[in-house]
């Protein structure tokens, strides 16, 4: 062996090392990137944990007092309890002593009978068994030392006394809300049964003159039955008011003077007292428990029907207790809220998931009251024999679920269960919308229109390429259509978005008369050629049909756009897109899935093109000529020895166009409305798995559930992809088995 042939053999075994472990790095590259992925996203599965940090004994710091209810600053350290004879104690949970003591103003002699708080700032309202209310703020400030010691100051803020002439007796029930620093409403219900509404507002005229109105107001005559409880919402608007029997009776106060009945409705079919009542933040879903320990959530819609416009639906219900619901709390950061029973137990639900959470389990003293963190990170729960619990709660990601993810959910305010995307929304209210089904959706709808409109002319074009065109032809097409798969597709999708979306408005009806006269063109084209005179055919190449059919084509077009006018003006009513909201009730959009389509099929068709068209071309001569042989035509020969022969390379082809379609971002996302609608109309547009993933990725906290909801959908993706690439490759494997023989 010489030198040459050692040196040959050396770079050939050189070569196949490297193949074989570039091979080999590309699956594990792959694979670690689907593992990474995964990781990601895998946290959304996991569930709430909750450890208890804390049993305290009331009757350490005050033996002579009961509280009512307790509240917690957000840095966890700091719980105040007030009691029932209207003291405030602030207890320092870590060094379990009383920081600061305070009397409430107003109370003489008096005892707590009834309060009511807010979810957030602490506003507070005192009814006792003389009737008076008492409504006050406590706050926290934070100082830091010299050594950068966090030190947490408690604040008592008194706003008013109310002394309603109507409620001299013991008031049972509370409920206040206070609308602005100058407005807030009462809302009271006293040992007689009695329901009665006391709003205060101050204003300044022009003149600078203070305006003081109040109302007061009485509700009796608008429930029916023992009252056991009642909420009203931050705006001062709704007022829930639920009875002994069973009925909740839906009333507005949103005019002071003139409070209106909208709906009574029997939540749980069955005649027992409900027992407590509560706004999730947002105030648009309230919770309702009865003495038996159900729980369900209640919100109102948009009704033509009613009388006054809405009417009140149960979206959501939950685990329920095994005793009466007594206490409840809600999250001011999400829609979590707990609730507790009268044996003690106290259930963490997420109202858009409808799941329970976690469980604390108490004692059989039952609980008296449940404060919820403001970082939603612990709760604190006082029990009837005076002990309060601190549990810390770690909840990263409440709303997910497999149903919030890929089922129907009935969010707020919509008047029936649906798939929605919306991860944001203004106010910290917003109850985020995760569903994937429309982003799935509209992949698949952005990819089936680019393929629609890819894989006629990519493998009509590449058949002709191969089978029928002159050589010259041939080496001038094929380089040119490749040179398209170097166009970036952030242009493609800027010329699309800016360019062509307009133009395609004003012009569609002449665009789709395009794909009627086009054909008709052809036709007339070549059956022209074919009366062409035998000598004047045999001087042209094959394939120079083309040359004549091309103006043709040309001259559709502009005959397209010629009748498109006239089309719109007489047979669409002078407006298609009227015509088009008429006839298939749906909205044309400018930036819609036919834009994307043609976009996103220009992208694709020179994969699909120089695929098939290699294909094509390898199928050998023998048999073309073998069949040309026995008197077939090109025609024939084409359809039915080439394109079979070919057909694992052809099916390829459009899987990994298909591939490309489904991984497009920038195209879909600058070309479409980018709205993740659930619609598979060409009129409208869509949002991909990897267009919302470029859009959303920007702002996702990391870490957080949106963050991770990104990593699962990139997930989703790969895996799709993955398997479609999987079952491309078993059918081209079976259909290069099937015509290996020929």
């Amino acid at each position: 062996m010489n030198k040459k042939h050692r040196k040959a053999l050396f770079f050939d075994k050189l070569s196949k090392v490297v193949i074989y472990f570039g091979g080999i790095a590309t699956i594990v590259s792959v694979i670690a990137i689907l593992f990474f992925i995964f990781s990601e996203a895998l946290p959304l599965w996991f569930g709430a944990e909750s450890e208890e940090s804390l049993n305290l004994e009331y009757s350490n710091f005050n033996d002579s007092n009961t509280p009512v209810l307790i509240g917690l600053d957000e840095y966890k350290e700091v719980l105040f309890a007030v009691t029932n004879s209207g003291r405030i104690d602030f207890i320092n949970l870590k060094k379990d002593s009383i920081i600061k003591s305070i009397n409430i103003d107003g109370l003489k002699d008096e005892k707590v009978t009834a309060f009511s708080k807010t979810l957030s700032n602490n506003y507070i309202a005192l009814g006792t068994d003389k009737g008076k209310v008492i409504l006050f703020q406590i706050g926290f400030e934070v100082n830091f030392t010299e050594n950068n010691i966090r030190e947490i100051i408690p604040k008592y803020n008194f706003i008013d006394l109310v002394q309603i002439d109507s409620l001299q007796n013991s008031i049972q029930h509370l409920s206040f809300r206070l609308k602005s620093n100058n407005s807030y409403t009462v809302i009271a219900v006293n040992s007689n049964n009695n329901l009665l509404q006391y709003s205060f507002s101050k204003t300044t005229d022009f003149s600078g003159e203070e305006q003081i109105k109040i109302f007061t107001t009485k509700l009796d005559q608008l429930v029916d039955g023992k009252i056991t409880s009642i909420e009203l919402d931050n705006f001062c608007e709704k007022l829930m008011v639920g009875t002994f029997d069973g009925k909740l009776f839906y009333i507005s106060v949103k005019d002071d003077d003139k409070p209106l009945l909208i709906q009574t409705i029997k939540p749980f079919d069955e005649s027992v007292p409900i027992t407590k009542l509560g706004y999730v933040i947002g105030d648009q879903s309230v919770i309702v428990g009865n003495s038996n320990g159900k729980l369900a959530s209640y919100m109102r819609i948009l009704d033509e029907k009613s009388d006054y416009g809405w009417k009140l639906v149960n979206p959501h219900n939950f685990k329920p207790h095994n005793s009466s619901v007594n206490s409840f709390s809600a999250s001011s950061r999400n829609k979590t809220f707990i609730t507790g029973d009268s044996k003690g137990n106290s259930y963490l639900h997420h109202l858009t998931s409808e799941r329970t959470l976690l469980e604390f389990s108490g004692n059989d003293s039952g609980v008296k009251d449940i404060s919820y963190s403001p970082k939603g990170d612990a709760v604190a729960i006082l029990f009837n024999d005076l002990k309060i619990v601190l549990f810390e709660i770690d909840n990263p990601h409440p709303e997910t679920s497999f149903k919030t993810l890929f089922g129907k959910v009935w969010y707020e305010g919509y008047a029936e269960p649906t798939f929605v995307w919306q991860s944001t929304g203004g106010t910290d209210d917003f109850e985020p919308k995760f569903s994937l089904i429309p982003l799935i959706l509209g992949t698949l709808k952005g990819t089936l229109y680019a393929m629609l409109f890819a894989i006629p002319l990519a493998l009509m074009g590449a058949l002709y390429t191969s089978q029928f065109s002159h050589p010259s032809i041939k080496n001038f097409i094929k380089p040119t259509v490749e040179i398209m798969a170097a166009l970036p597709s952030v242009v493609i999708g800027f010329i699309a978005g800016l360019w062509l979306a307009p133009l395609l408005e004003k012009i569609f009806v002449g665009v789709m008369l395009i794909f009627i006269i086009t054909p008709i063109m052809i036709i007339i084209g070549l059956f022209l050629w074919n009366r062409l005179p035998e000598k004047i055919i045999h001087k042209l190449k094959s394939g120079s049909e083309l040359i004549a059919i091309i103006p043709l084509i040309i001259i559709g077009f502009f005959i397209a756009q010629w009748l498109g006018p006239l089309v719109e003006l007489y047979l669409l009513g002078g407006d298609y897109r009227i015509w088009i909201s008429d006839v298939f009730n749906q909205q044309y959009d400018q930036r819609n899935s036919l834009v994307v389509g043609f976009a996103m099929g220009f992208a694709v068709i020179p994969i699909i093109f120089t695929i098939c068209e290699d294909a094509l071309s390898s199928v050998p001569s023998s048999l073309i000529s073998a069949s040309l042989a026995l008197g077939a035509s090109k025609w024939q020969t084409a359809t039915r020895v080439v394109l079979p022969t070919a057909s694992p390379g052809i099916f390829s082809a459009i899987m990994i166009g298909f591939g490309r379609a489904v991984g497009e971002t920038m195209i879909v996302l600058m070309a479409t409305g980018n709205t993740p609608i659930l619609s598979f109309s060409p009129f409208n547009g869509m949002r991909t798995l990897s267009a919302n993933i470029a859009v959303e990725i920007p702002e996702a906290p990391y870490g957080g559930t949106l963050y991770r909801i990104l990593f699962l959908s990139a997930t989703i993706l790969f895996i799709f992809t993955f398997l479609i690439n999987t079952v491309a490759e078993i059918v081209r494997q079976r259909l290069r088995k099937k015509y290996a023989e020929l």
